[in-house]
């Protein structure tokens, strides 16, 4: 009955591709579980070296993609919703794929949306789950960071010794869950994160969302600050702390937009990795992917392989060639990710970067836009020549830029977003174009680079 099932959602999968819509990332799926709720746990079963399952708030596309990478190095098939279709629609249009592959060492890879963790993993049954990070994110969808934290504590909870938890040390609230109540670690627990002062701001961000112990509620003193409320963290009311990280990035060096270099160290040794990626949030998510592929045994032979051959996941810093310009897209969707961006930009010391930012408050993105309040355009501000600001936001976010500190002669609104890209590539003709889209705006815009025939349609 299953199989009759799997071969409607397919036929109607492959009618959406053929459509050119897009839906082939999820609708099939959706289609199954309305058919058979059960179809992601049955299909998971199949299987045969069983499931991860990677979430965060920022970078989990990356990270997926990552340790996919790794996973081919040592021999592995990932089933994976690569596409970036990571509710539980997207899931079971992965597992869909499933039996059409090699019928051994297919290994279930599946990046999964914060608010839907709790219910896919009680369905896949994952051996192994990382999580990278909680950062405020569509309020209006999601709530507060807390009630998160909560549902995943209690996730954590529920499925320890059955499941290895891979998880961020330098984030408090994704730290936290490794420990019970009495402060003990749980069983078979491992942290990453990063050990590299050099890279340290010299104060927490104001958009930083986990500021206070979740035990009782002090402040937390940090003594290093790296990326939003991730670093060196310590409670000075009750010692709660920053655990020690087995799997660590050291001797960090940003190279812009060309890449990164860092040691990775972990209990087996340590290797220099030279990632295709930049930022210092890139570095977060390679040495993530590294500590779930430890965790499941593989060398560090592969994973420098892995990690090394691995190119941009779509919309977080690809790189597209259109005519006489190299289109670097770079996915903005909250303040912390778009700190990370502006300050990566601002690290290359241009002080003429052609700036295209697309602002949707579509249901995807979240209603609530106030985030690009909170967000530090003043970093990015001192190292613009031209910004143009397409989107259904996009007056709010040229007001955002003026207070930013970008004059009314640099800035262009043009709110439709085929018609700004056509202006802001017809800027300075030769220079790099940076895109800084919102979510349900970077898939709008592949559409259109792929009706160009510039890039390959996102469901590809």
């Amino acid at each position: 009955m299953l199989r009759a099932k799997v071969g409607v959602a397919r036929v109607a999968g492959a009618l959406s591709r053929a459509s050119r819509r897009g839906g082939g990332t999820s609708l099939p799926g959706k289609l199954l579980l309305r058919m058979e709720p059960g179809a992601v746990g049955m299909l998971a079963r199949r299987l045969d070296r069983g499931s991860v399952v990677v979430s965060a708030t920022n970078g989990k596309t990356t990270t997926s993609g990552m340790i996919a990478r790794v996973f081919a190095e040592h021999g592995l098939t990932a089933v994976h919703n690569r596409a970036g279709a990571n509710m539980k629609g997207g899931v079971a249009t992965a597992l869909l794929e499933q039996a059409r592959g090699p019928g051994r060492g297919r290994i279930g890879l599946f990046e999964v949306d914060e608010a839907w963790l709790p219910e896919v993993v009680a369905d896949l049954g994952p051996h192994t789950v990382l999580l990278s990070n909680l950062f405020r994110d569509q309020l209006d969808r999601y709530g507060e960071l807390e009630m998160l934290a909560d549902e995943w504590s209690e996730l954590v909870a529920a499925r320890e010794g059955d499941t290895a938890f891979v998880l961020n040390a330098d984030d408090p609230l994704v730290a936290d869950l490794g420990r019970d109540r009495s402060g003990n670690t749980r069983k078979r627990i491992t942290y990453f994160g990063l050990e590299d002062r050099a890279h340290a701001l010299e104060r927490i961000e104001h958009a930083s969302d986990a500021k206070h112990c979740r035990r009782c509620g002090t402040a937390y003193a940090y003594s290093a600050a790296y990326l939003g409320h991730l670093g060196d963290y310590s409670c000075p009311n009750c010692g709660n702390a920053r655990p020690q990280p087995q799997v660590a990035g050291r001797d960090v060096d940003l190279q812009g937009m060309t890449g990164s270099r860092f040691t990775l160290s972990t209990p087996r040794g340590e290797t220099r990795i030279t990632l295709r990626l930049p930022g210092l949030y890139n570095v977060y998510n390679a040495v993530a992917a590294a500590a779930c592929c430890l965790e499941l045994g593989m060398s560090l032979e592969e994973i420098r392989r892995g990690l090394e051959s691995f190119a941009a996941a779509f919309g977080r810093a690809e790189q597209i060639p259109v005519g006489d310009r190299r289109v670097a897209i770079l996915l903005v969707k909250n303040p912390a990710g778009a700190n990370e961006v502006f300050r990566t930009l601002a690290a290359a010391g241009d002080s003429g970067l052609d700036v295209w930012m697309v602002l949707n408050d579509r249901i995807a993105d979240g209603r609530d836009v106030s985030w690009i309040w909170d967000a530090d355009f003043e970093t990015l501000a001192p190292h613009a020549a031209r910004v143009i600001c397409s989107g259904t936001r996009a007056e709010e976010l040229a007001l955002r830029l003026k207070y930013a500190g970008v004059s009314s002669a640099q800035l262009e609104v043009v709110p439709q977003l085929e018609r700004g890209l056509d202006r802001a590539l017809g800027m300075n003709g030769g220079r790099p174009l940076y895109a800084l889209p919102t979510y349900t705006a970077l898939l709008e815009l592949r559409e259109v680079l792929a009706a160009r025939g510039h890039a390959p349609p996102f469901w590809e």
